[in-house]
């Protein structure tokens, strides 16, 4: 209890609960993506299939994301979290019930919209508890439960795939586990103290704008640094998506093209302990990169300059998807292959969750602590729907023109990083007001 009452240990708490938390929202997400042929055995259904049932989640989960970072604004980090983390538990639940797949996709569109949930509270409740020279870090530990979830979940499902009668009851434990972990979240959090609000909410110089008045829902869409990030969501969040719903099918489509004999488990088995490098290795990097800006910051660089260099330099990776299509035709042994692909893909994510890790604290530090979540939701919103038009074309480009998906690929990045310098700084409502 004592570990509970103290704020300076409380707050770390809250970062593991959360960091848990995220772990199921990632693992519950990547069931699909890992069990991808059974389902679609299961259903009847083809990659054409596969890439609506998709899109069902990231449209729902696009148009979730606005309204989750009203919801936190309006009641908090605590209360919305936990209905989200209770409401995708449910829905996975409901697509392990589901028995057909206008069932099972309506569970997906439910775990959509309950997903947001948690990462526009999560910005909220670091914003409050950790000040600006322990932000980045902060939050990337939380979000890092995302990329764990990514490196557990082939691990995790081919275990219960031998234990359990069927994919269906793999995802209905994994929505019992979130369930779980819905009591523990509000058993946990709390607002913090006043003498906590006034270091977190302390500005650090007057161009500061985190602890001013909010804009109006209206003067939100009038500053350029909304219109930046949205850009920049709507452009660079479609390369992580790829990573989550796609990479790991991919790399069991590899050895089944090299192998026709090799069965669903045999796949499986292969990919469950090298599926997840990338996620782990992009985690590690995605929480040093973070810990690497915080450090500028602590040095004497202004907060937000630190965040958008260190995001900046990870762009040079960028290029490297390019080359994935390629190493079929370079590379004789499949083993190899898949080996070069995961190292590439693990640079990729290094830099996918460098970004997606700080671009929720750049907004942080640009706009007034009451309008963050929202602002998150609109941002993170735009990036789903950039997901969902970009994931529309895999399916057939990855069968057709996979060079040309992965040039785009190697390009995003690259733009998303000329918006981030040009178009991203500190808002404040007195700003506009002398305008």
């Amino acid at each position: 209890m004592k570990l509970i009452s103290d704020p300076r240990r409380r707050r770390w708490v809250i970062v593991a609960t959360i960091f848990v938390a995220i772990i199921c929202n990632y693992l519950d997400r990547q069931l699909l993506s890992v069990l991808k042929p059974e389902i679609l055995a299961q259903f009847g259904i083809d990659d054409s299939g596969y890439a609506w049932i998709v899109n069902v989640f990231l449209i729902c989960y696009a148009v979730m994301y606005p309204i989750s970072g009203v919801l936190v604004d309006r009641f908090g980090s605590k209360r919305v979290m936990m209905a989200g983390i209770v409401a995708w538990s449910a829905a996975c639940i409901g697509g392990g019930l589901s028995q057909n797949i206008v069932q099972f996709t309506i569970c997906r569109g439910i775990l959509g919209l309950a997903e947001p949930t948690i990462f526009a509270g999560q910005i909220v409740a670091v914003t409050l508890w950790f000040e600006r020279r322990q932000r980045a870090t902060a939050n990337s530990l939380c979000t890092a439960g995302g990329s764990l979830g990514t490196v557990i979940a082939p691990l995790l499902i081919a275990w219960l795939c031998r234990i359990l009668p069927s994919w269906q009851e793999v995802f209905m434990v994994a929505g019992i586990i979130g369930l779980v972990i819905a009591v523990v979240w509000w058993l946990v959090y709390t607002n913090p103290p006043r003498e906590v609000l006034e270091v977190t909410m302390a500005g650090e110089d007057d161009k500061s704008s985190a602890g001013g008045k909010a804009f109006g829902w209206g003067g939100l869409f009038r500053t350029r640094s909304l219109w930046g990030v949205l850009l920049i969501r709507l452009i660079s969040d479609p390369v992580w998506y790829f990573c989550c719903f796609w990479l790991p099918a991919y790399l069991r489509d590899i050895y089944s093209a090299q192998d026709a004999t090799l069965s669903m488990q045999d796949t499986l088995d292969k990919i469950q302990w090298i599926g997840g490098i990338p996620f782990l290795i992009g985690a590690i990097g995605g929480v040093l990169s973070s810990v690497w800006s915080d450090s500028m910051v602590r040095r004497g660089s202004d907060s937000l300059a630190a965040r958008k260099r260190m995001m900046i330099w990870t762009v040079a990776v960028a290029p490297l998807c390019m080359l994935v299509p390629y190493l079929g035709e370079w590379i004789g042994s499949v083993d190899v292959q898949v080996a070069v692909t995961v190292g590439i893909f693990s640079l990729i994510a290094v830099m996918c969750l460098s970004w997606l890790y700080t671009i929720c604290v750049v907004i942080a530090e640009s706009f007034p602590v009451g309008n963050v979540a929202s602002v998150v939701g609109i941002t993170a919103g735009a990036g789903a729907v950039g997901g969902a038009v970009f994931n529309i074309f895999v399916g057939d480009m990855l069968a057709s023109m996979g060079n040309v998906l992965f040039i785009i690929m190697g390009l995003l990045h690259i733009v998303a990083a000329l918006l981030l310098w040009r178009m991203v700084r500190r808002e404040s409502p007195e700003k506009y007001a002398r305008s």
